[in-house]
């Protein structure tokens, strides 16, 4: 005689499951062997009726007591569900008769963490599983009582869709039929004492709802065909210490703005964003955080999202094309990647399953003070493989070319911004903090590794010795580093009155005492137009146009000077004001001609660059850099040489940074014709079109250490640059 329903599942076991309190919902719901035959299970909140389609129809019984709750005996075949309830009627796939889809090496790698493609295994993804369309979802929660995927498709109801947990991993994971590509999702979690967690978006997720929503959204990883073959073949010449690197970095939504103040789109942006840049001559855009983050105002450096690129501009598709486009016009991209800290919004990271999971338990090792945000665990095998799994994502599935790790510092120190007694010092009592610097050497290890052709760049603002030497020689793995010294040095010399610059004159010199420790990028960033600080334009002495020609002469120092180059969008055509993020730069400040006198320099600064193997080549290099005058304090007169190889011509800038002309006397590296190839004094530029016209010829008069020199003429808060002839 068959059995009841009640006698098919425990009530205990029935009670866990339709209070969505059973840790283990695969081993109850679904087709199960029971004694000499199988047992159907199945919770379907809301239905009064539900028919088992198999090779008959087959009417299963609810669970007295227990709403929604079904069981019957039936034989081991395929089958589908039909329910009825409140006048409706529906069929569905039931997701507790699929097996599991992550396999015994993923299982092994996830559990080691070492799995270097973590995207490929966790997160959102839409599959073919057992013949059937639907989506696969996989999230690491290890101290989880039990852990859904809720969302519209099964009414936001964490007793629907719980998950499968894998062993030991801390991984779970199920297949739900019919969910696809757009669908908004989230996991709803029961924490190690049983509470429920609010909803927490995916930490592999490859999409987001447009905040204030925060869901994760369910995106197919890319499947570009893509175009770029010729690209990818070179970009490690481009990426070379010995390439001309010059960087636009960009905040995609203030850029430029569409009717009515709209943001524009990847698609957009990858025609007029990328246009622009490739006319102005830079060879790399650089992309303020893309990572999905909740705030505008945080520009994207509090990303919850880091694997989810941000909804604001489009899907992921659209930022592949936006990709691509720069590489058909000979531009590299990259992107601002925070590995540092993350931010304490409920929906994402903090206390993941109700345990510090990805950040450090005390506070004062787990919060960031001065951006009241979360610190990543570094020390923690899987969160390690998350981070450095998240670096690799973006190369590899965007064709990112690199990555510039933001607060370095701010990592590397475990005392970074705090006072005695506030910090926790590392096992021999130090501040350096040893899990960040294991984690950013394995990051810049693994992606070196993967793709010699990447780059990877620190903004780092300290003495930390060999942040951009090989990991394998001691140091931290990065390509380059951002030179803040040289930064904070000439704008502080550059804001005072040239009657006053006598007095810090070696402020313009003083990094070409460590230029050659590290592999330099020269950074005018958007940390130097916000918060008062002011825009590059305002910095600069003097009223209307001497404004701009000191701004126009310390350009020319810039892009002269050892290092490749960094410029934030709007100095480049000295925007008046400082940056705001809600709205787009002072594009029509272009009519103006020393506004447009700028933007023609900048242009042309960069182009010099670019085919002037003397101005890059050496960059990184002390046979590059040979100072003709360093200490005329009086004058507040530099001049320099920048060599290339032997065969390749060499360069002599001269930068006068009062405002009085000057006729010097200017040493010279080789006889014969030396060519005048750029003066921020031109007429195009603004200026009042001073200098060398048709260049000038050496003589045999021993000078500045050099056996030629000649007479030119350094017009007002101007650089010349020669060029051998």
């Amino acid at each position: 005689m068959a059995k009841s329903p009640e006698t098919l599942v425990d009530p205990v076991v029935a009670q866990a499951i339709v209070e969505g309190a059973h840790g283990d919902p695969f081993s109850v719901l679904g087709l199960h062997r029971r004694g000499e035959g199988h047992v159907l299970t199945a919770f379907v909140p809301g239905a009064d009726r539900l028919t088992v389609l198999a090779s008959r129809e087959i009417e299963a019984e609810g669970v007295a007591g227990f709403p929604g709750l079904f069981a019957v005996r039936m034989g081991c075949e395929p089958y589908r569900l039909r329910a009825e309830g409140h006048g409706a009627v529906w069929q569905f796939e039931d997701p507790f008769r699929f097996g599991p889809v992550l396999g015994e090496l993923d299982e092994y790698l996830l559990g080691e963490g070492t799995h270097r493609r973590l995207w490929q295994v966790l997160g959102a993804h839409p599959i073919r599983h057992e013949g059937v369309e639907g989506t696969h979802f996989a999230v690491w929660a290890p101290n989880a009582q039990r852990v859904s995927v809720v969302g519209d498709f099964n009414i936001w109801d964490g007793r629907r869709h719980p998950m499968r947990r894998r062993g030991p991993t801390g991984v779970w994971e199920t297949f739900l039929p019919g969910v696809g590509e757009g669908a908004a999702y989230k996991y709803e979690i029961r924490g190690p004492g049983g509470e429920l967690l609010p909803l927490k978006a995916d930490p592999v997720g490859f999409g987001s709802e447009h905040p204030p929503r925060t869901a994760s959204v369910v995106r197919a990883l890319g499947q570009r065909d893509w175009q770029d073959a010729d690209w990818m073949a070179t970009r490690a010449a481009r990426h070379s210490v010995e390439a001309p690197i010059s960087i636009y970095e960009v905040h995609l939504g203030s850029w430029k703005r569409g009717e009515g103040g709209r943001m524009l789109s990847y698609t957009e942006l990858a025609r007029d964003l990328v246009d622009y840049a490739a006319e102005m001559g830079f060879t790399h855009i650089e992309l303020m955080p893309i990572s999905e983050h909740p705030f505008d105002g945080s520009w994207g450096y509090q990303p919850v999202g880091l694997f989810a690129p941000t909804i604001r501009h489009g899907t992921p598709d659209g930022l592949r094309a936006l990709v691509e486009a720069a590489h058909a016009k000979g531009l590299g991209v990259l992107i601002d990647w925070v590995p540092g800290h993350f931010p304490t919004d409920a929906h994402g990271l903090g206390r993941f399953d109700g345990t510090p999971l990805y950040e450090h338990a005390d506070p004062r090792e787990g919060f960031h003070q001065d951006w009241n945000t979360l610190i990543y665990n570094f020390g923690r095998t899987e969160v390690a493989n998350w981070l450095t799994s998240n670096a690799l994502y973006w190369l590899e599935d965007y064709h990112i070319d690199g990555l510039r790790v933001d607060a370095v510092a701010s990592m590397l120190y475990r005392d970074y911004s705090r006072k005695a007694g506030e910090w926790v010092p590392n096992r021999d009592g130090g501040r350096e903090n040893y899990e960040a610097i294991d984690l950013l050497r394995r990051v810049n290890a693994t992606v070196y590794g993967e793709d010699a052709g990447v780059m990877t760049v620190a903004e780092e603002s300290t003495a930390f010795p060999g942040v951009s030497r090989p990991v394998d020689q001691g140091g931290l793995g990065f390509g380059f580093k951002w030179n803040m010294g040289w930064m904070n040095d000439t704008l502080d010399y550059m804001s005072r009155d040239p009657v006053h610059r006598r007095h810090h004159h070696h402020q313009m010199t003083f990094s070409l005492h460590y230029a050659w420790s590290e592999n330099y990028i020269l950074p005018i960033s958007h940390d130097e137009v916000v918060h008062g600080k002011g825009s590059m334009i305002a910095k600069m002495p003097g009223e209307g146009a001497e404004k701009f020609a000191n701004l126009r002469a310390y350009y020319g120092y810039m892009w002269t000077h050892p290092g490749k180059k960094l410029l934030f969008m709007g100095c480049e055509f000295a925007q008046g004001r400082e940056w705001n993020h809600a709205a787009e730069l002072e594009w029509q400040q272009l009519d103006h001609p020393l506004h447009r006198g700028v933007q023609s320099l900048v242009r042309d600064l960069n182009r010099l660059y670019r085919t002037t193997p003397a101005l890059h080549r050496n960059d990184a290099r002390p046979e590059g850099f040979v100072w003709l005058e360093a200490n005329d304090s009086d004058h507040s007169l530099y001049a320099f040489i920048r060599r290339g190889r032997v065969d390749e011509p060499m360069v002599v800038a001269a930068m006068n940074f009062t405002p009085v002309e000057r006729r010097i006397r200017l040493g010279l590296p080789a006889e014969g014709q030396w060519d005048e190839v750029l003066n921020t004094d031109a007429e195009i530029y603004g200026g009042g079109n001073r200098g060398n016209l048709g260049g000038v010829l050496s003589e045999p008069v021993h000078w500045h250490g050099q056996e030629h020199s000649a007479l030119v003429t350094l017009p007002p808060l101007s650089t010349v640059i020669f060029r051998q002839g």
